[in-house]
């Protein structure tokens, strides 16, 4: 798997089986290239306030506490961007880099409606986040998808519809058996059915602590648990202090 080459026209993956894959190659001495991609929440400037985003406490994860110090994390998100931007920069974003594992958090500028934008609907973004899924796994590589978090709705006018962009990426996940982190459903569930106030910086973008949070269920999901572990009960304290402060 390492440095993935293209699978066999036999070999149908799935998320169970790129979980197995994945658990094998991080027990292996090859090294992997990690690719998160996406949009401002995985650029993850500004509302992070100089502290750590969810990519990087994944970099501290795998290259320190794993010792996996041959390993490349790579953040290839650009913010404001949509997914048609990601597919027609795939190669920058995603396969020149040759990737073992793909990561994607997208939909928040998707699902935006207003003076300006085109609308996107949620069915055409699922034909194309699928069409991401087949090529990312037409490398070889295994491809995680991400709910995005929360939105404040009333304070983001036009980002209206972020349950059924949120319910179209659980879909494809399903159809395409892949890999699923479902940030949505743990951000709603920090915020007991709401939004998270402690976790978010404005009204769509987590902040440190919300940061926090994405990398441990990202994290939790692709089995990085390391123990004992420095970095992972600083992470949960954090996101517990921040439930404790909306």
């Amino acid at each position: 798997m390492p440095n993935a080459e293209p699978l066999a026209s036999d070999a149908t993956p799935s998320a169970a089986s790129d979980l197995r894959r994945l658990a094998e190659a991080l027990g292996g001495a090859a090294p992997l290239t990690w690719v998160l991609t996406g949009d401002s929440i995985t650029h993850g400037l500004v509302h992070t306030q100089g502290e750590r985003s969810y990519p990087e406490h994944l970099h501290e994860l795998v290259r320190g506490e794993l010792g996996r110090t041959r390993d490349v994390v790579i953040n290839s998100a650009i913010s404001g961007h949509r997914l048609t931007d990601i597919l027609g920069d795939f190669d920058r974003r995603v396969s020149s880099w040759r990737p073992d594992v793909v990561t994607l958090m997208i939909g928040t500028n998707d699902l935006a409606t207003g003076p300006g934008r085109a609308t996107v609907e949620p069915s055409d973004f699922a034909t194309s986040l699928s069409r991401f899924v087949a090529r990312v796994r037409s490398l070889g590589a295994i491809a995680v998808l991400q709910t995005p978090p929360s939105i404040d709705v009333p304070n983001a006018p036009g980002r209206e519809r972020i349950v059924e962009f949120v319910d179209a990426v659980r879909a494809v996940a399903a159809a395409d058996d892949v890999l699923l982190v479902d940030q949505h459903a743990r951000f709603t569930e920090l915020g007991n059915g709401g939004v998270p106030w402690g976790l978010m910086g404005d009204p769509f973008h987590p902040n440190a602590a919300g940061h926090a949070s994405l990398a441990l269920e990202l994290a939790t999901t692709l089995g990085i648990r390391p123990a004992p572990s420095r970095s992972l009960p600083m992470l949960e304290a954090r996101v517990a202090a921040a439930r404790l402060n909306p």
